[in-house]
């Protein structure tokens, strides 16, 4: 079992929980990932650690609450405990200390590429970071990317914060205005259609380019096969082979419509889910009104 520690709304349906688990947290690195399970009948789903400490044993977890899943996970409390959280799984990012790199986080992917921003600044690389969502309210982080970045460009879709535009069109400019061959490296974790576009922006000048991928994943050690992703042709798994990858070797195409493949089923389990609440929340009025009379 392990204890939620804190609770927090960092962004619109964006939550942030630090977990004490001090196994995991003492052998964490930056681009590892936890797959949880809120209750024992219930899915396992992986979420990417978006903080560690080794010394408090703790994690920080960043959800979106998008499916069943993370929504249950959303109504757990300080002082609860999440029966399994198993980690840290997947290979550690390449970090090393002597590359200039763009670190690009969009939407919830803010939360991956921050300990990866993190981790290169600590290593001594020069790091600019390029963080974006569709609007303010989706924005989160700023202040930790901040910190761990020797430069940060903040867009939004609808220019509600910094410019306003796609994280694509941030780093066109930066590309344009260092010039390509003064980045070593760029770092994407993020919706795959903003993925796809990263890497087709780096594609033509050459520019090393690593993305996190997020392919439906139920087990986390390669035996189910439901992360399988097609890398350079060849077929990979998320989980054992990754998260991270060749950006120009995906085949995003064949990613997304994967993903797509249970968006029914996932939009009925999310919408029982809500008629359970309702249910629920009708039950303890109904019991409140009994108690006043």
């Amino acid at each position: 079992m392990y204890e939620i520690l804190t609770k927090a709304v960092i962004a619109e349906k964006t939550k942030e929980v630090v977990i004490a688990a001090p196994h995991i947290a003492a052998n964490a690195a930056p681009g590892q990932f936890v797959i949880l399970r809120n209750r024992e009948e219930g899915e396992r789903y992986p979420l990417t650690i978006a903080d560690f400490d080794h010394e408090q044993g703790t994690i920080t977890l960043v959800f979106l609450e998008i499916g069943k899943s993370t929504y249950e996970l959303g109504q757990f409390e300080p002082g609860d405990r999440v029966p399994d959280v198993v980690g840290p799984l997947g290979h550690p990012s390449d970090i090393r200390g002597d590359l200039n790199v763009v670190c690009v986080g969009g939407g919830v992917g803010i939360a991956a590429i921050h300990p990866i921003a993190k981790g290169f600044r600590a290593a001594g690389s020069h790091v600019i970071s390029v963080i974006g969502a569709k609007t303010a309210d989706l924005l989160f982080y700023e202040a930790q990317m901040r910190t761990f970045s020797h430069e940060l460009l903040v867009t939004t879709d609808d220019g509600s914060r910094g410019r306003r535009g796609f994280v694509t069109n941030a780093l066109a400019e930066l590309i344009d205005r260092d010039g390509a061959t003064s980045i070593h490296r760029v770092i994407a974790v993020g919706p795959s259609v903003m993925m796809r576009a990263v890497a087709e922006e780096t594609r033509p000048h050459r520019i090393k380019t690593i993305v996190s991928l997020n392919p439906i994943m139920v087990d986390g050690t390669g035996m189910c096969g439901g992360c399988r992703v097609e890398v350079g042709g060849e077929t990979k798994f998320a989980c054992v082979d990754g998260p991270e990858f060749d950006a120009h070797k995906v085949d995003f195409d064949l990613l997304m419509a994967r993903q797509r493949m249970y968006s029914t089923n996932e939009s009925q389990a999310m919408q029982e889910c809500r008629l359970e609440e309702d249910i629920e929340q009708a039950r303890s009025n109904s019991r409140t009104e009994d108690t006043d009379r």
